[in-house]
């Protein structure tokens, strides 16, 4: 089986290392040709010019970017994947972006006989360098079936959710659920700080109860040593929520403390916090 992955990024690239060392046969793409380059020194593979190269006989394409215009760009450009798709193709895209663009794409590749998967992720990049990520999946079962033993490669989790979109929707109900997580992991980690708590001690003790959270286990002490120079960035979470409550225009739902969080991250973003990890929620906090 011929693969291509497009996208190298703090999730693609340890993605694609694990499809490499899974024994796949795999040629890669980034926009920055360097890191093309640095993937193909590390892995067994090789590097192509475009979207359309890597994709060239390819059996299954991932595509791994960073928003609906990205996907757009290397999917149905001039040098996109759709100039060299073949019939009976699998494109694998594990973009948080719309369901719009997703359905979008599904019925672009099947009129060329070729299936669309939406299947954004969620563990971030230590997820994905562990191979521990979570999938969640839109398109058709038999596509699913296909791609599945792949996907394993590099996940704890992979399901289908439904047809095309229904994986980015699932993706939207982990965002909006995240935000208010850590909008309330800053503040228990302040609170605990201003009433002279050992930080340690308290999130060893209430980790064992009804508060336990993945946020709450990866979080609560860098948080408490005032370290963001990892993760998930700011930048990339306002992307998802921006994409959750266009979303949510459309289906009728209210999402208040989805759209109050997203404000937070907007103040952290003028303090300078773009790129910073997204518990840097805390450091907003303590400015007053």
């Amino acid at each position: 089986m011929k693969l291509a992955f497009i996208g190298l990024g703090v999730i693609g690239y340890p993605v694609a290392g694990h499809l490499s060392r899974a024994g796949y046969n795999i040629t890669v793409f980034n926009r920055t040709p360097g890191k093309a380059a640095k993937w193909v020194s590390e892995y067994s593979g090789t590097s192509a010019p475009t979207p359309a190269a890597a994709a060239d006989n390819a059996d299954v394409i991932f595509t791994c970017v960073g928003n609906d215009d990205d996907l757009r760009e290397v999917v149905t450009s001039d040098n996109g994947v759709l100039t060299t798709l073949k019939a009976g193709a699998i494109l694998v895209d594990h973009t948080t972006a719309s369901a719009e663009v997703a359905t979008e794409l599904a019925a672009m590749l099947k009129e060329r006989d070729a299936c669309f998967i939406d299947a954004p992720v969620s563990g971030g990049q230590q997820g994905a360098e562990s191979g521990q990520l979570t999938v969640m999946c839109g398109g058709d079962q038999s596509g699913f079936d296909t791609i599945s033993p792949l996907v394993q490669t590099y996940a704890k989790q992979v399901t289908l959710m439904g047809p095309a979109g229904a994986g980015q929707l699932t993706k939207m109900v982990n965002q909006i659920c995240i935000a208010g997580l850590i909008q309330s992991l800053a503040e228990g980690v302040q609170f605990a700080q201003n009433a002279g708590l050992d930080v340690e001690q308290v999130f060893d003790v209430i980790g064992n109860g009804a508060a336990q959270s993945w946020q709450m286990d990866n979080r609560y002490q860098t948080m408490n040593d005032d370290q963001y120079e990892h993760g998930f960035a700011v930048d990339w979470m306002r992307k998802d929520l921006a994409i959750c409550l266009n979303e949510a225009r459309k289906n009728g739902s209210h999402l208040p403390v989805a759209a109050l969080v997203d404000q937070f991250y907007s103040e952290v973003q003028k303090m300078g916090g773009g790129r910073w990890d997204t518990s840097s929620l805390l450091k907003r906090l303590l400015r007053f």
